[in-house]
């Protein structure tokens, strides 16, 4: 009898840092935390690494160039989402070629920069507390398991 192993959804967030200000997208019509912002994101895909995930997803999301050194780990999450078992990986980046726009009106009506510090009352939990632990310097963390 042969066991199918145990899976984790993994997706990877990016964190643009420019003056202490972070890049946000407020989420619509995806299904999933709509109205609530979040920073640039996505599944990984098979035969893909983190940080290529990271720039496809910088790409689709904001129409900007990021070369695959200039991702940083910023925090990894084990998270236990309502759906599935997930881990996230956050990498940071302050060098990128040209302007950031939205370029999924679709799925975002508003892409902006806010202080690092203060982000929006409606930024998902669990983005927040990955922002949070990357300003404290924290590199690891689970969400949701209480």
């Amino acid at each position: 009898m042969t066991r199918d192993r145990f899976k984790l959804v993994t997706a990877v967030h990016v964190f643009f840092v420019d003056d202490e200000k972070i890049l946000m997208l407020r989420r619509r019509n995806t299904g999933y935390e709509d109205g609530n912002y979040s920073v640039p994101a996505g599944h990984v895909d098979g035969n893909e690494t983190i940080r290529n995930a990271a720039k496809r997803e910088a790409r689709e999301e904001t129409s900007v160039e990021v070369a695959l050194d200039d991702f940083q780990l910023a925090h990894v999450m084990h998270r236990n989402a309502a759906d599935a078992e997930r881990i996230d990986f956050f990498l940071v980046t302050t060098n990128w070629q040209g302007e950031p726009t939205n370029a999924e009106p679709e799925k975002c009506d508003d892409l902006s920069w806010f202080p690092i510090g203060r982000l929006p009352a409606n930024t998902i939990p669990y983005v927040r507390a990955a922002i949070r632990h990357f300003r404290n310097e924290v590199t690891f963390s689970e969400f949701g398991w209480e």
